[in-house]
């Protein structure tokens, strides 16, 4: 079994060095493992003090690294797609360079190297994949590709198709605009479905932890708590914080300030993330680069734990009988019953929670059952349905 583990944090709280420094322990404790960055803003490199490519590259004994570089991810993953729109901006006119680069849409670098994930574990090459992610907002929006695109294979990929099929032969005559041939769609189909693996592989609490890096700062914090409420919103577990850049007791007087508001906003973060366990690392004195530095911060997090276990196990969401009615429980922490709506359009139950939304596809049990109730208490949005054979009594939430 290929342990995956994934450092995500708002940009600029160390998450880089705790990654790196997570994947030099593991391998120093005889783990083979990975480290690769799928931010476009790399600085996994700087991290051990040498270069990285698009490929694994051997680090040390047992540790290897990568950072992911847009042509190469997108010529493996994407280059019957991106030959077909190339070649549709030719058509309107662009040049082939220009037509090359308008090719690369917004994104498709950074969900090209999340698909590396699924590589290196499918691989058996590795015990361990660490993976140094995009600050928050850029990897919970790839995050949610997946769903997404199960969503669009499934009901609206036939039928463009089929149209495809029909209109291709007709338009292509009449315009003379290049077509998508049946190798676009077989590649667009063989990209969802890796993207879905991933999707499986990233929520399956037996291989997989999101692990978020924070500062003891306001605006820090607050973006920590809305990723963990997302991340539980798509089905991500969450099973270790780190609080980064922590100042000594005898910080000095210039730092005075500074040291007395993380004091203050430490025991929030431990309350608000609990039962999440929270672990710390220093502010050290010296700039986190190297693998000597690395190591310290590796053992000062971790001291004798194991880096790959699992610190805390949980799930996103349950389902259950209680008498005559299915309940579905979701866990949405930092979240006020204002925030969230909910819509049903058949097997499908749309929960939205400020600007974002996920789409949870029903169990069979629930697909005929009329929704009859809902409420949030204590961070729990509780969905009541009819069992088969029961009277709705249509007890609204509360």
């Amino acid at each position: 079994m290929t342990r995956i583990i994934v450092y995500t944090g708002k940009g600029g709280v160390g998450k880089t060095s705790v990654a790196a420094a997570t994947a030099l322990l593991a391998a120093e404790r005889g783990y083979r493992t990975i480290v690769m960055s799928t931010d476009a803003a790399h600085s996994l490199a700087d991290s051990f003090d040498r270069p990285l490519g698009p490929e694994p590259v051997e680090i040390a004994p047992n540790l290897w690294g990568q950072e992911s570089e847009v042509f190469h991810n997108i010529d493996k993953y994407w280059g019957t797609i991106q030959e077909y729109v190339s070649s549709v901006l030719r058509w309107r006119g662009l040049n082939d360079v220009l037509a090359e680069e308008m090719s690369v849409l917004p994104g498709m670098d950074e969900l090209a190297s999340l698909l590396w994930i699924a590589e290196h574990h499918d691989s058996g090459l590795y015990d361990l994949v660490v993976v140094d992610a995009a600050p928050t907002g850029e990897t919970l929006r790839l995050l949610s590709l997946p769903e997404a695109g199960r969503w669009w294979l499934e009901r609206i990929y036939p039928i463009q198709r089929r149209l495809s099929q029909l209109t291709n032969p007709i338009l292509g005559r009449v315009t003379g605009m290049p077509t998508p041939g049946n190798d676009v769609f077989t590649a667009g189909e063989e990209l969802f479905g890796r993207l879905e693996h991933m999707h499986d592989l990233l929520a399956d609490p037996d291989l997989t932890s999101i692990r978020i890096v924070l500062n003891l700062e306001r605006m820090v914090i607050k973006e920590a708590q809305r990723s963990f409420t997302y991340f539980h919103l798509y089905g991500y577990p969450t099973d270790l914080v780190v609080c980064n850049r922590v100042l000594p007791d005898d910080a000095g007087a210039y730092f005075g300030a500074w040291r007395e508001a993380q004091q203050r906003y430490r025991p929030v973060v431990e309350e608000s993330f609990a039962p999440v366990p929270v672990r710390s690392a220093p502010f050290f004195d010296e700039e986190v680069v190297g693998e000597r530095m690395l190591r310290l911060l590796g053992a000062t997090v971790f001291g004798d734990a194991d880096p790959t276990d699992f610190f805390y196990r949980g799930r996103p969401y349950t389902v259950r009988r209680e008498g005559d009615r299915f309940v579905l429980e979701l866990e949405l922490p930092f979240t006020s019953r204002e925030e969230v709506h909910l819509t049903r359009f058949g097997d499908e139950l749309v929960v939205a929670v400020g600007s974002w939304r996920r789409n949870l596809i029903l169990p069979r049990v629930l697909v005929d059952a009329e929704t009859v109730g809902s409420g949030f208490h204590d961070h729990i949005l509780r969905i009541e349905f009819a069992a088969a054979g029961a009277v709705a009594t249509g007890r609204k939430g509360r």
